[in-house]
């Protein structure tokens, strides 16, 4: 017998979207590593990124930001 409710991810239903899904999974499998597996998957787990505002149509200064987990 067919449902008629469309099936939901079990993230979604948790109410998470899934970059955070998979942000936790990536985070709990460097934890289960051993070492020095696990120091390297760290390092590459650091994140930087350029944000630049526009205004007037033109692109203002832009600001270097990182999006490291705390540690």
């Amino acid at each position: 017998m067919a449902s008629t409710a469309a099936a939901v991810p079990f993230w979604r239903a948790a109410g998470m979207t899934y970059i955070t899904y998979s942000n936790i999974c990536a985070s709990l499998v460097r934890g289960c590593l051993k070492e020095p597996y696990r120091s390297e998957a760290v390092s590459r787990e650091q994140v930087h990124f350029i944000v630049s505002k526009w205004a007037n149509g033109k692109p203002e200064k832009p600001s270097i930001r990182s999006d490291s987990p705390e540690v």
